[in-house]
């Protein structure tokens, strides 16, 4: 058990975790050597420390979404049981928090981000074309049911004229972000009430971002967007979309809150695109949000 599966069971139970006895092969059988009491205490001081060591330590650990799917990593989201959703072009897939598979279902092609809220999974979804300008996109939510990826109901969305390829739900809205064709040099964010239905457009004086809007989340106060790029590109804004910070930092594949001070980043696994990871983030005065700690890409792939 890492960290980050750590903080996902803590943060979604509240059950705290059990450790292996001290005299086994355990990496934090060392403490036990400093304790020359009864077999009890030694696990009670062994288990406190344990535990103290592994919410206080800053190495967060990734969870590696298992299989290959079809197109690439467009989105993840947890719920209130731990368990992860993520979204590939043509694929959602659940695992729980240490990144077992539970389930996956094939899924019509362009499937994007993705956001959890009462239960069901909502998808930003275009079956037309993207970063066009009106009359080329097919946008949708379609809504799953989160206990079996069954598909519940699909909403049209045709406001979001350049493709919808992002969602977040808050404060009793959702909110849709998309593509964007060059020329433009702001981006747009729809919201739609409870239900769906279109109540208002959002500009974010951001200047033109490769594609638009790939993902969104609102976490700790803020909205936090991610953009493709050369170099790919974070958007912080305020709760009223205005632009706060525009950083040289990767969350384009995916992000959603973990806690009150983590974020979890979506990631290819590597140079694997059909795979993907979530990475634990905080936020960072300069860099807008920074990874914990990663895994290399030899380490990853196996190399």
């Amino acid at each position: 058990m890492n960290y980050l599966n750590l903080r996902l069971l803590i943060i979604h139970t509240g059950h705290k975790p059990t450790f292996p006895h001290v005299n086994g092969s355990n990496e934090y059988s060392k403490f036990a050597t400093c304790v020359n009491h009864s077999t009890i205490l030694n696990r009670i001081v062994f288990t406190s420390l344990a535990y103290v060591l592994l919410i206080s330590n800053p190495c967060m650990g990734q969870i590696i979404c298992p299989g290959s799917y079809g197109g690439h990593l467009q989105g993840i989201t947890i719920d209130n049981n731990k368990a992860i959703y993520w979204s590939f072009t043509t694929e959602l897939v659940k695992t729980d928090a240490n990144g077992k598979l539970l389930i996956k279902r094939a899924v019509p092609t362009h499937h994007g981000d993705l956001t959890y809220h009462d239960g069901n999974i909502y998808v930003a979804v275009n079956l037309g074309e993207f970063n066009k300008e009106s009359g080329h996109a097919k946008s949708w939510v379609y809504v799953y049911d989160a206990d079996e990826l069954n598909l519940v109901s699909r909403h049209s969305t045709q406001e979001v004229v350049h493709g919808a390829g992002g969602i977040d739900y808050h404060n009793n809205s959702f909110y849709v972000v998309g593509g964007l064709p060059k020329g433009h040099h702001e981006n747009y964010i729809y919201e739609y009430d409870k239900v769906l239905k279109f109540l208002t457009k959002h500009t974010i004086n951001s200047g033109y971002t490769l594609m638009g809007i790939q993902t969104a989340c609102y976490a700790q106060g803020y909205w936090w967007f991610g953009c493709y790029g050369e170099t790919p590109k974070l958007l912080k804004t305020d709760e009223s979309f205005k632009l706060l910070g525009k950083y040289d930092f990767d969350c384009a594949l995916g992000i959603c809150q973990l806690s009150d001070d983590e974020l979890l980043i979506g990631r290819k696994l590597g140079t694997q695109n059909r795979r993907g990871q979530v990475l634990s983030a905080i936020q960072d005065q300069i860099k807008g949000l920074a990874i914990v700690k990663t895994t290399s890409n030899k380490a990853i792939n196996g190399d």
